[in-house]
C-alpha cells in the first residue's frame, strides 16, 4: 500500500509521458498538479504515428493509460503566443498576443497565470525549465529552478565550443540555433533538460504540507538539436526516412498567400548542403532524449508518495515542419504545425471527475487553451473568468461525447487563422485567400479543396465557427527589444553591409550628450548619410538583416557602428 501525505489526495500532472500506476484519490482532499511541457514536438511519437523510426517509450506508456487527444491543436504556431494562451486561458484573438516578439506583460499586465491561480487557491506553485517564452514571470511562482529572480528559465547546458557544428550559416537571416550534432557527454554533463528532470525527482521525494502545482519545461526537441551521442545511435544516418508528408509539388494548388508562407530559405539551405536526412536524424535523437528525461520524471512520480493520486496531462506548444510544404520550422496554419500531442490521465476521486478518466483515444477537435479551465474544473474550483475555451472534462468523462466546438489556431497577423473540425480544416488568410482540407482522407493536406463548389457548405460552416473579431496586435516597446552590440570606432574598421532578408525597424537611441549622424554603409563600404539623431532622442529606421549602420559626430568623426541581426532591435549609442 502506498502512503500519501496527510491532506494530499489527488495529483494532476500535465506532461509528456507517464507509466501506468494505480489510479485512486480520496474524497474531500485537494489534488496536486505536475505540469510538464515539451517544445517544438510534432506528432513524431509512437502513439501518434508521425514517423516510423521515432523512439518514445515513455510518451507511449502515458498514452496507454490516458485520454489521447488525436486532434488537438495549438492556439498559435509559435512559442510565445501558444504558451501565453495556455497559461492565461486566453486565445490570441482575444488577448492580442500573436507573435514571438511581443512581450506578455506588456500586452497582458494584469493576467493571472495558472501557477498564480493555484497558489491563490492554497497550492505551492513551483516550476523549472522553459514554460513561458524565455522568461519566468517570477511574480507567478512561489519557487523556481533556476532562481526565479534571474528570469532565465534555463539550467546550465553543454553546447559545442565551435559553432556551427553541422549546418553552415547562409546569411544574417538565419536563426543561429539551426544546428545539430551528437555530443560526447553524459546526461549529467549535458545538463539542460536533465537538470530539470533531476529537480523534479527531488521535489517528488520531498514531503509537502500543501497541495502542489509543479511544472517542468522540457526544452528539446527545440533547436539546436545537440544531445548526448547515445541518443543518436539508434538512428543510423543511412537508414533515415524522409517525412511522410513531404510532396515535391505540394504548393501548386495553394493561393498566393499560402505559397508565400510555404517555402522558406531554411529548407532550401538544408537541401543545398545535403543535410536533410542529418537534420531529421538529429530531430529524432532530440525527441528520444526528451522522452528519456520525461521518463525520468515519471519514474520518480511512480516511486513517490504521490503515485496513486496524480492526474497527468501531456502537451507540446506547437508542431514543426521538416520539409512539408517546402517549409522548415513553424509559424504556419497547416496541420503539421498546428497539431500537437495532448494526453490527460485522471485518477478516481478528482472533484470534477470523481470516477476518473478511462484510457481512450479522442478524435474531437480540442485546443491547448482549454487546459486552464480543465484543470480548474478537475480540482472543483470555479472557472477562471479570463478563460475563453471550453473545459475538456466532458471528453475526459466520455471520449465520444457530443462536442460542438472547433479548434482555432491564430497566425501572426490578426485575421489569419485555421479552423480544425472533427474531419475538416479551413485555413483563412486575412486577405481572403483560403485553403480547405479533408483531414481524414488527406492528413498531409496535399489537395486544397477551397475552390471546389461541392464543399462550399463545409467551408461556410467552419468559417461561421471562427472568431468574428480580432484584438489589435500591440507592438513590443523599444525598451523591451534586444540591444545590438556597439562596436566602438577604435576597436574595428567599419565593414560593408551584407543585407539579406525581410525589412523591419531598428530603433536608434542616442544616449550621448551631443547630436550624432546616422550613416548606412552600402555593400561596397561607402557611407551614405541618413541624417541626425539629437542628443537623448530616438529614431526608427527600416533596415534588413546584415545591414551596417555607422555613427559619427556632427563633424564626421567616427564613433562606432552596429550590424543588424535577424530581428527588430534597439541600437544604443552610449554616453561619452
Amino acid at each position: 500500500m502506498r502512503l500519501r501525505p496527510r491532506g494530499l489526495v489527488l495529483s494532476i500532472v500535465v506532461c509528456l509521458g507517464m507509466s501506468a500506476v494505480p489510479l485512486h484519490a480520496d474524497d474531500g482532499q485537494q489534488p496536486n498538479i505536475l505540469f510538464i511541457a515539451m517544445d517544438d514536438l510534432n506528432d513524431w511519437i509512437g502513439c501518434m504515428g508521425g514517423h516510423p523510426q521515432t523512439i518514445t517509450p515513455n510518451l507511449d506508456r502515458l498514452a496507454q493509460s490516458s485520454v489521447l487527444f488525436t486532434n488537438a491543436h495549438c492556439a498559435a504556431p509559435a512559442c510565445n503566443p501558444s504558451r501565453t494562451a495556455i497559461f492565461t486561458g486566453m486565445s490570441p484573438y482575444r488577448s492580442g498576443l500573436y507573435a514571438n516578439n511581443q512581450k506578455m506583460r506588456e500586452v497582458l499586465p494584469e493576467a493571472e497565470l495558472i501557477p498564480k491561480w493555484f497558489s491563490r487557491h492554497g497550492y505551492q506553485s513551483s516550476g523549472s525549465g522553459k514554460l513561458l517564452h524565455y522568461f519566468i514571470d517570477a511574480q507567478s511562482w512561489d519557487d523556481y529552478f533556476p532562481n526565479k529572480e534571474s528570469e532565465n528559465p534555463f539550467p546550465r547546458t553543454l553546447y559545442p565550443e565551435k559553432r556551427p557544428m553541422n549546418l553552415p550559416v547562409a546569411g544574417p537571416w538565419q536563426y543561429i540555433e539551426t544546428d545539430w550534432g551528437a555530443l560526447d557527454a553524459t546526461d549529467d554533463e549535458f545538463g539542460g533538460d536533465y537538470l530539470v528532470a533531476k529537480w523534479a525527482e527531488e521535489q517528488l521525494q520531498k514531503p509537502h504540507d500543501k497541495p502542489f502545482f509543479m511544472a517542468c519545461g522540457i526544452y528539446r526537441p527545440h533547436e539546436p538539436w545537440f544531445v548526448p551521442k547515445k541518443y543518436f545511435e539508434p538512428f543510423p544516418l543511412e537508414s533515415i526516412e524522409l517525412p511522410a508528408g513531404y510532396k515535391a509539388d505540394d504548393l501548386a494548388d495553394l493561393p498566393p498567400e499560402g505559397k508565400r508562407r510555404g517555402p522558406n530559405r531554411y529548407f532550401a539551405h538544408i537541401q543545398a548542403h545535403g543535410k536533410w536526412r542529418q537534420a531529421i536524424q538529429s530531430y529524432l535523437a532530440s525527441i528520444h532524449f526528451a522522452d528519456a528525461m520525461v521518463g525520468k520524471i515519471l519514474d520518480a512520480l511512480d516511486n513517490s508518495p504521490y503515485a496513486d493520486n496524480t492526474i497527468v496531462v501531456l502537451w507540446s506548444d506547437h508542431g514543426w515542419h521538416l520539409g512539408e510544404k517546402e517549409h522548415w520550422q513553424k509559424y504556419t496554419g497547416w496541420r503539421v504545425c498546428t497539431r500537437v500531442p495532448l494526453m490527460i490521465r485522471v485518477p478516481q476521486g478528482a472533484a470534477g471527475l470523481p470516477g476518473g478518466a478511462q484510457p481512450a483515444k479522442c478524435d474531437k477537435p480540442v485546443n491547448l487553451v482549454s487546459l486552464f479551465p480543465t484543470l480548474a474544473e478537475l480540482c472543483g474550483m470555479e472557472r477562471p473568468k479570463q478563460a475563453d475555451a471550453p473545459s475538456l472534462v466532458p471528453l475526459l468523462k466520455d471520449a465520444n461525447a457530443e462536442w460542438p466546438h472547433v479548434s482555432i489556431t491564430c497566425l501572426e497577423d490578426p485575421g489569419s487563422f485555421s479552423v480544425s473540425g472533427e474531419s475538416w480544416r479551413l485555413i483563412h488568410y486575412a486577405n481572403g485567400d483560403e485553403e480547405l482540407y479533408d483531414a481524414r482522407k488527406d492528413p498531409y493536406e496535399w489537395s486544397n479543396l477551397a475552390g471546389d463548389s461541392r464543399y462550399a457548405a463545409i467551408r461556410q460552416k467552419l468559417f461561421s465557427q471562427a472568431p468574428q473579431s480580432f484584438a489589435k496586435k500591440p507592438a513590443p516597446s523599444v525598451a523591451s527589444l534586444e540591444s545590438l552590440p556597439w562596436v566602438a570606432a577604435s576597436e574595428k574598421a567599419i565593414p560593408p553591409s551584407q543585407p539579406d532578408g525581410v525589412t523591419f525597424d531598428v530603433h536608434f537611441l542616442n544616449r550621448s550628450k551631443h547630436p550624432v549622424k546616422l550613416w548606412w554603409v552600402d555593400r561596397q563600404g561607402t557611407m551614405k548619410s541618413y541624417g541626425q539623431i539629437p542628443a537623448g532622442k530616438e529614431r526608427s529606421q527600416s533596415t534588413r538583416p546584415g545591414a551596417v549602420w555607422a555613427i559619427t559626430t556632427i563633424g564626421d568623426k567616427p564613433l562606432g557602428h552596429f550590424r543588424v541581426g535577424d530581428r527588430s532591435s534597439k541600437a544604443v549609442v552610449p554616453a561619452e
